[in-house]
């Protein structure tokens, strides 16, 4: 209270004291109204971005403020739930987007912007048919995984069951109806090397819960039953968003946000390395890039 008088702001001892004070503010304040013309004006309202003459404003923060001061990813963190991270909820942030940057040409996301680069259209022409092929089946487990292992969850504590036994019912039910649960094993990967670091991160910002269970829930009852399904990275990621409390409907666009400077990348190296309407060998390519390198802590930090 102290600080808050200090800082100029009208502050009350008890609750009945209220209407007085609002009293006195609004005729310091002469009839004005706290809403500008054009806000009174409006047609209608968004409570994303304010743009006014010489500044821009993300959920109330001004941008020139965040720059140089927060990162992307707690900046994507803010602008899609109104509130700035903890820092090592924005660091965690930033690794899934790191994580999901790229996977190779053979994704469709990939093979689908080189192939419309390859007949000589745009940039943004290219790198849109890359973002409109992430779907339910590409990028789309995220999203699916997160409802499944909500679904999961939600029956532990409605069945009074533990989250073992609430997974393998579940997955028992999935087989019999030939559904496949998202977000586990991977084409490529017998251990995707990024889950783990992603669980590390998430466990490093305190964040563990329903959805974390769960999901470790479904991936010892696929070993249990002698099946080699470890979480990927999208159940991962699903799991990691949904316990941060994010809305399941952004967890798509969250991919498209990760994937969108890779699918740039590629479609920059067809437009300069690859001859026009090439037909294009979805497996059959390799790699001439740099060789394996290390991060160092000197280097980057």
């Amino acid at each position: 209270m102290k600080a808050l008088r200090e800082a100029g702001a009208t502050v009350v001892d008890a609750f009945g004291e209220l209407p007085a004070a609002v009293v006195e503010i609004l005729k310091r304040m002469k009839g004005q109204s706290l809403m500008s013309e054009a806000d009174k004006n409006a047609v209608w309202n968004s409570a994303v971005t304010r743009i006014e003459p010489n500044r821009v404003a993300v959920r109330g923060y001004d941008i020139a403020e965040l720059m140089g001061r927060v990162s992307f990813g707690t900046s994507v963190y803010l602008i899609l739930t109104s509130e700035l991270p903890s820092p090592a909820i924005g660091r965690l942030m930033d690794a899934i987007l790191v994580a999901s940057i790229d996977h190779g040409a053979t994704p469709p996301s990939a093979l689908a912007a080189r192939t419309v680069a390859s007949t000589g259209a745009s940039l943004s022409a290219s790198v849109a048919a890359g973002i409109m092929s992430i779907n339910r089946h590409h990028g789309g487990a995220i999203e699916d995984c997160a409802r499944h292992l909500k679904r999961i969850a939600d029956r532990a504590t409605r069945e009074s069951i533990s989250m073992d036994e609430a997974a393998s019912r579940t997955l028992a039910e999935m087989r019999e109806t030939g559904e496949r649960m998202p977000g586990f094993g991977h084409r490529y990967h017998t251990k995707d090397p990024r889950t783990a670091r992603l669980f590390e991160l998430a466990r490093e910002a305190g964040v563990d819960g329903m959805h974390m269970k769960a999901a470790r829930a479904v991936e010892k009852s696929f070993a249990d039953a002698k099946k080699a399904l470890p979480i990927n990275v999208d159940g991962a990621i699903g799991a990691i968003l949904a316990d941060l409390g994010m809305n399941p409907a952004a967890f798509n666009g969250i991919f498209m946000i990760a994937r969108t400077p890779g699918l740039v990348a590629h479609v920059i190296e067809e437009q300069t390395r690859e001859k026009p309407m090439r037909r294009i060998d979805p497996v059959n390519h390799g790699y001439d890039g740099p060789p394996a390198r290390s991060l160092t802590t000197n280097e980057h930090e």
